[in-house]
Parts: structure tokens; C-alpha cells; sequence
């Protein structure tokens, strides 16, 4: 299959699965792009992760850099609208059925599932890049305080974003 066909399967595949957002894909993303296929190394992963993080815009945009990553233009193109597509499509779906069955148990129940789901998916999702982007006692230092900043503040994440950047710069 060309690179163009992988791209669409798998960005295809993870659209159906990102319940809560492309976020929660990235531990099967990673899985494949680094392990599997080897179009990245774990390092490449955390670093076109942070970026596609960090630019605004939807949070599924590291399936833009990594299709681009693969096959150009073409590839961010394509991996895009895979990632796209197949989700809005079942989101148009779901939400006439949610709507049309307003009252309806199977709703009530599938609503208080998703949110247990959702954060499930999430917090592996930041394990896997913790796992990749920790190498050392200080970039451990770093997730642990970020992730403890986040829970117990207020602070706007890029606040800690910038500071993480400066401590990059002088100590990494």
C-alpha cells in the first residue's frame, strides 16, 4: 500500500476512535507512527506533539505534521481530512439520534459513560508522551510540576508553556 493509503487508513481508523477529541488517539497513534511503521522516533512524536499543541487551531493537528512528515503536502492534506471526515460524519449522526431520543435511557446512560471514557483516554494519552519526553531527572521534574501546576492552579497553560521553553533553553 503507498504512503498516501497508509495515511488515509490509519488517520481514517483514529478519527472513528477519538472520542473527546484527537487527544484521545495518541497513545495508538504513537503505537503505530513509532513502533510499528517507524515514520518517527518517540523523540520526533513529543516534539510534533508539543507544536501541533501549541499552534492554534483544532487539537488535531498533529495529524496534519505527521502526514506532511510522510508525504509533503499531500500527505498533511489528506491525513487532515481522514482525521476529519469520518468523525464529523458520525458526529452529524449521533447528534440527530441524541436529539430525536432526547428523553431516551440509552442516552442518559451513553452521556455518563463518555465522560469517565473521555478522561481515560486522555490521561493515557499523557502518559505515553510522558514516557517519550522524559529522559532525565529534570524533564521529569518538569511533567511532574506542569501536571501538578495545571491541576492545582489557575495558571493559563502558556504560562507554563513559556517557562517550560526558557528552561529548556538554559538547562536542556
Amino acid at each position: 500500500m503507498t504512503a498516501l493509503g497508509q495515511i488515509a487508513l490509519l488517520f481514517g481508523k483514529l478519527s472513528l476512535l477519538a472520542v473527546g477529541g484527537a487527544n484521545s488517539t495518541v497513545p495508538e497513534l504513537a503505537r503505530v507512527v513509532v513502533t510499528q511503521k517507524h515514520w518517527l522516533t518517540a523523540s520526533q512524536f513529543s516534539q510534533f506533539y508539543a507544536i501541533a499543541n501549541t499552534a492554534p487551531g483544532p487539537n488535531m493537528l498533529i495529524a496534519t505534521i505527521i502526514g506532511a512528515h510522510v508525504a509533503g503536502i499531500p500527505g498533511g492534506l489528506l491525513a487532515t481530512l481522514a482525521m476529519v471526515l469520518p468523525a464529523g460524519v458520525t458526529a452529524a449522526i449521533v447528534a440527530a439520534l441524541f436529539d430525536k431520543h432526547r428523553e431516551a435511557r440509552w442516552r442518559k446512560l451513553a452521556q455518563a459513560a463518555l465522560l469517565p471514557l473521555t478522561a481515560g483516554l486522555v490521561l493515557a494519552a499523557a502518559c505515553v508522551l510522558a514516557r517519550q519526553a522524559d529522559h532525565g531527572w529534570l524533564t521529569l521534574a518538569m511533567t511532574l510540576g506542569t501536571a501538578l501546576l495545571t491541576w492545582r492552579t489557575r495558571l493559563h497553560p502558556l504560562w507554563l508553556l513559556g517557562v517550560g521553553a526558557i528552561m529548556g533553553l538554559l538547562w536542556l
